[in-house]
């Protein structure tokens, strides 16, 4: 009977909670569209820089959340598809709408390059793996100056659809925002379709899911391709969105920012990464708000304090959701709403 009766409780609330989902969900679209009209530029940009981000970690999380690839190398193959799509406008002219695909495509086979110790080795040896990548990309960025520039970079004209360019915080705001979507949906029917199950399963226990017929090889060198495709189109946006790139812009400090959005958000989860990147991305300026408001509360300065200590923050931030919550704020979430839901049924 109490089966019975839980198992009824939970039908009530189903309806209930994908009714909240569809209206948060269209409440969320509208109030992105509206938002230049209302925020400051100032905000704007930062919107702009957050939908980067979210798409950038959401690359992460299919290879760490749903197939338990960990990776310290995003922020290069971030840098991967910043630069291709320099390089392509500069000595091919190709407008933004072939580039960006193709900074995608060059972070993929990039990106599986350097996944290919993943087929032998896993956890903390993978890390070493993709902590190489990192230098090594990183390397060539500076070092390959006949290509690349150097430190000076390379400048980078604002994308432009027949005729239409994006070249202000508005313009540009809607243009990521509309990748963002598309690439949320490709990710979630990903996930969902018979290559999502095989990463989960992988991750899981990759030997037992050989077992059972999934093809390791085959899958996580997949889960590299999208994890630096996505990274790349990040890259190729970020280009756009300074109009310019420098190697400086993709060093190890950016990797661990992609990785602590990951799992402050919540592994293995596409809405996870969206709260993973919101939070990590917004908690600097939430950091120095409070530092100037306590500043001129106390009348001292606390701006050169804290801000050596935000990589510091990040790092006690990680632990502690590591510790408290270890499902992240993806988990929050799923409380909140399922305590909302139950007390309207």
């Amino acid at each position: 009977m109490t089966t019975m009766t839980s198992r009824m409780s939970e039908a009530q609330i189903q309806p209930a909670r994908d009714a909240s989902r569809w209206i948060l969900t269209a409440v969320l679209m509208a109030l992105l569209v509206i938002l230049p009209f209302v925020a400051p530029g100032y905000w704007i940009y930062f919107a702009g820089l957050l939908g980067i981000n979210i798409i950038a970690a959401q690359g992460l999380n299919i290879m760490m959340g749903y197939t338990g690839l960990l990776s310290l190398g995003h922020a290069a193959f971030v840098g991967v598809g910043a630069y291709t799509v320099a390089l392509l406008q500069t000595h091919f002219d190709l407008p933004f709408w072939i580039a960006l695909p193709l900074a995608g495509v060059a972070a993929a086979v990039i990106g599986v390059g350097f996944g290919l110790p993943s087929l032998r080795i896993r956890g903390l040896y993978l890390v070493i793996a993709t902590l190489a990548a990192q230098f090594i990309l990183q390397f060539t960025f500076v070092n390959w100056q006949w290509l690349t520039n150097g430190d000076v970079g390379l400048p980078v004209r604002p994308a432009a659809l027949f005729g239409f360019a994006f070249n202000n915080e508005t313009r540009i705001y809607y243009l990521i925002l509309a990748v963002m979507i598309l690439l949320m949906i490709f990710a979630n029917n990903v996930i969902r379709s018979r290559a999502g199950r095989a990463f989960v399963a992988i991750r899981e226990r990759d030997l037992t899911a050989q077992v059972l017929g999934v093809e390791i090889v085959r899958y996580k060198l997949l889960a590299f391709a999208l994890g630096s495709f996505y990274a790349g189109i990040a890259g190729g946006l970020l280009a756009y969105f300074n109009q310019y790139v420098n190697p400086e812009q993709f060093g190890l400090l950016l990797s661990v920012f992609f990785l602590s959005a990951v799992i402050v958000g919540g592994m293995g989860t596409i809405l996870g990464a969206i709260l993973g990147s919101i939070f990590m991305t917004l908690l600097p300026e939430v950091l120095r708000e409070l530092s100037l408001l306590a500043g001129a509360t106390l009348g001292y300065d606390l701006g050169p304090i804290l801000t050596p200590l935000r990589e510091a923050i990040f790092g006690v931030l990680i632990v502690g959701f590591l510790l408290l919550e270890p499902r992240g704020l993806a988990q929050l979430w799923r409380r909140v709403s399922s305590a909302i839901s139950r007390s309207r049924t």
